[in-house]
């Protein structure tokens, strides 16, 4: 399955039925790409039981102000649109995926 790149404009709409998986991240974070390709393992394992995503919040300060992302990556799991966990910092896929 691929990975999901939201906006303000979809964000709700996708998330609102089911599990997702939100990675909030920046081109410049070094962290962020050490986890971009876990997250892409993880979206390629759980096919169409989770939607993974992904919020460049550089480009998107609005979703990143409205779920108080202050350090990036962070990784927060949803069910319905309601936030059930998150992550900060690089996590093995493993770990990811025991939060789902």
């Amino acid at each position: 399955m691929a990975v999901y790149h939201l906006t303000k404009d979809n964000f709700d709409e996708t998330i609102a039925r089911g599990k997702s998986m939100v990675d909030f991240w920046a081109s410049w974070c070094g962290p962020c790409k050490m986890l971009s390709p876990i997250i892409e393992a993880v979206a390629e394992k759980q096919g169409d039981a989770v939607k993974v995503c992904k919020v460049d919040i550089d480009a998107e300060p609005e979703l990143a102000n409205r779920f108080g992302i202050l350090t990036i990556p962070t990784v927060i799991i949803f069910e319905d649109g309601e936030e059930v966990t998150r992550s900060i910092g690089v996590r093995p896929q493993a770990a990811l995926e025991a939060l789902l």
